[in-house]
């Protein structure tokens, strides 16, 4: 572990090597607020490709491992060990991946979805607690200054009692056969061994139902799914649309989409109140749009003084200069290395009701994940997720 109240975090990494562009988004995010040291790491499956990118990040050769066991028996072990490791492998590693260092003692950031399934998921959960490690899912989206304001403004209550939610993550990256063309990102996500047949709702899906349970503060109470597949011979389904009921018969529709043809990225939510109604776009992430009853719309902008203080501490550059994805990937980890740093110098963690997700949140993805399939393989029934009825039975 990094040394007690020193301000940088030790980090290490699984995966994020050659053609990965998720590992760069990581390492660009921990650098930014310079919270974090990348000193250890396996960088991906061939050895002699990891050691390359190993010297290219500055990673000693002997922190550069050979296999997951390996690493998690000697981070653990040192006294400079690493604080947290980065999981940014395909679906299917993850929860072997997370569980070896996590029985370690040692907090992991896991890509989404966290599991194949609800149980591996769960389990998940209950050995970082277990071992009093944090476990993080970066739903990075929710660290967007105006996310953070809109989240804000509707836990407030200034749109009034909710009336309805409009969410949807509809890309047109794999609009054509990218998997028959030798495209890497491609051909494991279209691979139902590795993604899961429901590809779509575990890869674009969930992140879209993290950004409308972030925002509203809401649960699916119940959902009705239906599975499509747009590229011919694909063999996972690319298209999804679920009908949800939330927290108090709040109706919302989901879509989510890697073949929205024309689309480019394609997140947007739109919340509807009794007294007005907001809209943030991820292609325009700076901005908020509020509008009243009568149809007055307001433009809020990332770094205005009167933005509530959520928004307001993930701003590093002054009204007129816009922050991106980077930067947003850069607010959840500089939110987790508060808790982090809480855990190794055993101070209370910070109070916050809007911070990074946790595993939690990606064991409500899974089933999420789980309810739509269900639902879909029974002529779109109504289907009761399963954190819903847990938190009935409680």
């Amino acid at each position: 572990m990094s040394a007690p109240n020193s301000r940088q975090l030790v980090a290490g990494m699984v995966g994020g090597g050659p053609g990965a562009d998720i590992g760069k988004t990581h390492r660009y995010a921990m650098r930014l607020d310079g919270h974090y040291d990348l000193r250890a790491g396996i960088f991906g499956r061939d050895r002699s490709n990891s050691r390359q990118v190993a010297v290219e990040l500055g990673v000693a050769a002997d922190r550069n491992y050979a296999d997951v066991a390996e690493m998690a028996a000697a981070e653990a072990a040192r006294e400079d060990g690493v604080d947290v490791v980065v999981i940014a492998t395909p679906n299917d590693s993850h929860f072997q991946l997370a569980k070896a260092f996590l029985e370690k003692g040692i907090s992991v950031v896991c890509e989404k979805p966290l599991t194949q399934d609800s149980a591996t998921a769960a389990e998940l959960v209950r050995v970082a607690d277990q071992n009093h490690a944090i476990l993080a899912v970066p739903h990075c989206y929710s660290a967007y200054a105006m996310v953070r304001q809109a989240a804000r403004m509707v836990r407030n209550g200034e749109l009034g009692a909710i009336r309805f939610v409009d969410v949807e993550h509809a890309s047109g990256w794999a609009a054509t056969p990218l998997e028959e063309l030798g495209h890497k990102q491609a051909g494991w996500r279209t691979n139902p061994d590795i993604a899961g047949f429901p590809s779509v709702v575990g890869d674009l899906g969930t992140h879209a139902f993290h950004l409308l349970r972030y925002i509203t503060g809401l649960e699916a109470e119940r959902l009705s799914g239906r599975l499509q597949t747009f590229v011919p011979n694909r063999r996972v389904f690319d298209n999804a649309t679920v009908e949800l009921e939330l927290t108090g018969n709040v109706p919302a529709r989901l879509w989510a989409s890697m073949a929205a043809t024309g689309h480019n990225h394609g997140l947007r939510i739109r919340v509807y109140g009794e007294k007005g109604s907001l809209e943030w776009q991820h292609e325009d992430p700076h901005h908020l749009k509020v509008q009243d009853l009568a149809g007055a719309t307001t433009i809020l902008t990332h770094g205005l003084s009167t933005l509530h203080d959520d928004a307001s501490r993930l701003t590093r550059v002054g009204l007129g200069h816009p922050e991106g994805f980077l930067e947003a990937f850069a607010n959840f980890y500089s939110d987790l290395a508060e808790a982090l740093s809480a855990r190794r110098d055993s101070m209370p963690l910070p109070e916050r009701d809007l911070s990074f997700p946790t595993g939690i949140d990606g064991l409500v993805g899974v089933q999420f994940v789980e309810a739509v399939a269900a639902s879909h393989h029974d002529d779109s029934a109504w289907k009761v997720p399963a954190f819903a009825l847990e938190k009935a039975v409680a």
